[in-house]
């Protein structure tokens, strides 16, 4: 609204719904209320400890100001392929919790993004929820994203969560590409491409070329041309898969 790009007849006011503003830890996973402020998740002990990708994010997110105001349910309805909560969600490998008159359902974060700014919300639909694994024993995440001025909408962005067993092979990796699709992107070439393999500096640059190359189709605009875009995707893919593995070294 504030850019113009929407003009709506009513608004409707959330603010009062304060049972929707929470953070909670459930067994193995994490439950935040939709209403869930930003800064709230950022200056969170819980988030830092249980979700470290998530607060690893929060700071890139617009400018202080908004933060305090913006709520975590909102940028994932919003859909903004610009957004870095949506690729977080995807890397995570979020469920997000809908509800309606007509009941609660849920839904993967890798089906809820269906295109620009459109989800699968259905109308009448309040994102009321968000869930999200806990943080796993030798598992380790990285955020990246490279923007004109911090604060600005990214050029392209990186969200990377990774594991390994106890002879330091791979067993996973997700990264979320976000601002080079009209919706945030797994690397899913990337990943079968790192699964199985001791996380080498040359695997990991070969990962980093999957996913730019095969995993991506970028559009350009004003902004940044296709080949950029899918170059920036390539050094940021190869420095979050770096960083969620060596902070593996730590814990």
């Amino acid at each position: 609204m504030n850019f113009r790009l929407a003009t709506p007849a009513a608004l409707v006011d959330l603010n009062a719904l304060t049972e929707l503003s929470h953070i909670t830890m459930s067994g193995d996973r994490v439950r935040i209320g939709g209403m869930t402020r930003h800064r709230m998740l950022e200056l969170s002990d819980a988030i830092a400890r249980d979700v470290p990708l998530v607060a690893a994010a929060m700071p890139f997110i617009a400018h202080a100001a908004i933060r305090t105001r913006g709520t975590i349910g909102g940028s994932l309805a919003h859909a903004d392929p610009a957004a870095e909560l949506p690729a977080v969600m995807l890397a995570l490998d979020a469920t997000l919790v809908a509800q309606s008159t007509k009941g609660t359902r849920t839904i993967a974060a890798n089906e809820f993004f269906t295109g620009l700014f459109s989800t699968m919300l259905e109308p009448g639909e309040l994102l009321t929820a968000i869930e999200i694994p806990r943080r796993r024993p030798r598992t380790g995440y990285a955020f990246e994203e490279i923007s004109r001025r911090h604060g600005d909408f990214a050029l392209a962005g990186a969200a990377a969560a990774v594991s390994v067993d106890d002879q330091g092979r791979c067993t996973a990796a997700r990264v979320a590409l976000f601002s080079v699709a009209d919706r945030p992107v797994l690397a899913q070439q990337a990943a079968r491409l790192l699964v199985g393999q001791v996380p080498s500096r040359d695997a990991i640059l070969a990962a980093a070329e999957e996913a730019s190359r095969h995993d991506i189709d970028p559009p350009g605009d004003i902004h940044a041309s296709s080949a950029y875009r899918r170059q920036l995707a390539r050094v940021l893919t190869r420095r979050v898969l770096e960083r969620a593995f060596h902070s593996l070294e730590s814990v």
